[in-house]
């Protein structure tokens, strides 16, 4: 990058950041984070739509009415999930803490939190390392951050991008955490993305908007949407620009700059799940619709069969086919094409043969390869990425709350 040279959320200008353990996991492992405005700016969110939503989702719906935020606290360790009214309280007790320290009202301040579901939250915990976390705030403390909000993640997920916009450069960070219980419906996961850019409310949420549904929208792991999937997006304008409105250049410069951060987040997850030794890009062109075409890529994408497949290197071609074909779009089986990387596999719905077969095998034991789906029935398209369903994705899930 040049100029600045810092990674995450508090590459942008204005942005300071800590991470320390409050005593909700064990092990003094950091368990809790914050991240703060220099100033209140526009902030934008998507969440998840599982019906059954986390307190803090519930809380930050409400929050993200008044387009303003300072601050973003997150737990992990506890989803304060499926506990009732009590939860909401909990939510409610972790935002005025800190709205309190920074003096702000308390619709400012935005909350996260991720881990076990069902377990009432230590929310006093939390509000005693308030105090220490508002003093102990820093540039540098992004890394730190970054590390107390995940769970079963093996690393930490953090991205800083930087553009020219309206002559000023402007910066977006961002970290993430989700290994395990990712799929994609609005949001995936929990992610925070800042920005110094000054940027219209409106034209933040569209941008958040567009840019989560071609990235974290487009990932799966295991096909389960979380009840805690949040991503949001604070901007504070000290980038000094000319504020970015839809329907502008500077607009479609934001957006892609985004979409960039975000999509790279989206793949470090994917790259990080739980017993995860493959990420394969699945491609379809020439569908009649969009719609059609997600449909036909998340089809494949989120095939038990097709991800044990990758897992155990078995060019099973047939596998993707046969996913195709129950994907609910209607579809001429004579005309598709599948290529794995750049080796036609499937011709006018048929196999190309035993030789080619042992090409696409070669593939298959790559980390990461593209499968690439040709309907012929429109121009349009769509991709998601997957990742292989392993003995040690089983392992992990069947003692994650031991």
């Amino acid at each position: 990058m040049a100029g600045r040279k810092r990674i995450g959320i508090t590459a942008p200008l204005g942005f300071q950041a800590a991470g320390v353990h409050c005593g909700i996991k064990k092990s003094k492992l950091l368990d809790l984070a914050l991240c703060v405005s220099e100033v209140s700016g526009p902030i934008a969110g998507v969440f998840t739509k599982n019906c059954v939503a986390a307190a803090p989702v519930l809380l930050d719906r409400r929050h993200l009415r008044s387009h303003r935020g300072r601050a973003i606290i997150v737990n992990s360790g506890n989803a304060n999930a499926c506990t009732g009214k009590q939860g909401v309280r909990d939510a409610k007790a972790m935002a005025t803490a800190v709205a309190r320290q920074l003096g702000v009202p308390v619709e400012h301040v935005f909350v996260g939190s991720t881990g076990v579901i069902g377990r009432s939250l230590p929310v006093e915990r939390i509000i005693r390392a308030v105090p220490t976390m508002i003093s102990g705030l820093s540039v540098q403390g992004g890394d730190h951050a970054a590390q107390a909000i995940l769970t079963t993640d093996l690393r930490p997920k953090t991205i800083a991008v930087q553009a020219e916009i309206g002559g000023c450069l402007v910066t977006i960070g961002g970290m993430a955490k989700g290994s395990g219980m990712i799929h994609p419906n609005m949001a995936t996961m929990l992610a925070y993305l800042t920005t110094d850019a000054a940027i219209a409310p409106a034209a933040l949420q569209r941008a958040l908007k567009s840019a989560t549904n071609r990235s974290f929208n487009c990932i799966t792991v295991d096909g389960d949407t979380s009840t805690n999937d949040t991503v949001l997006c604070l901007a504070n304008g000290l980038a000094k620009n000319r504020t970015i409105r839809q329907g502008t250049h500077s607009y479609g410069v934001f957006e892609r700059l985004l979409t960039e951060a975000a999509e790279a987040l989206a793949l470090m997850i994917c790259r990080d799940g739980e017993g995860v030794t493959k990420v394969v890009k699945v491609v379809v062109e020439g569908a009649a619709t969009p719609t059609a075409a997600k449909a036909i890529a998340t089809t494949v994408a989120t095939s038990n069969l097709f991800k044990t497949a990758l897992f155990g290197e078995d060019a099973n071609w047939g596998r993707v086919m046969a996913a195709i074909g129950r994907s609910g779009i209607a579809i001429n089986p004579d005309k598709i094409v599948v290529r794995f990387d750049d080796i036609v596999m499937v011709k006018h719905g048929v196999g190309t043969g035993l030789d080619t077969e042992k090409k696409i095998a070669k593939v298959f034991k790559q980390k990461e390869f593209t499968v690439a789906i040709r309907l012929a029935q429109g121009s349009a398209r769509a991709h998601m990425w997957t990742t292989d369903l392993s003995y040690d994705y089983v392992r992990i899930n069947a003692s994650y709350r031991s």
